[in-house]
């Protein structure tokens, strides 16, 4: 039944490659922003996550 219907609609075959283009170009645009991401500023970031709430992590300590 679905099969009839979608056949019957014209232009249907342009929303595939729209959905295609939109996934690609997002997760092509995620990978070049992390690639070109300060490496600096990814470590500091990463003592943030895990940190214990005991500890007292700043910035200062991560930067040289």
């Amino acid at each position: 039944m679905y099969k009839n219907v979608l056949q019957a609609i014209d232009g249907i075959e342009i929303y595939p490659l729209i959905s295609f283009s939109i996934f690609f170009l997002f997760f092509l645009g995620l990978l070049v922003y992390v690639a070109l991401l300060d490496k600096k500023h990814v470590q500091a970031m990463s003592h943030f996550a895990c940190g214990n709430e005991d500890e007292d992590t700043t910035l200062d300590e991560v930067r040289p």
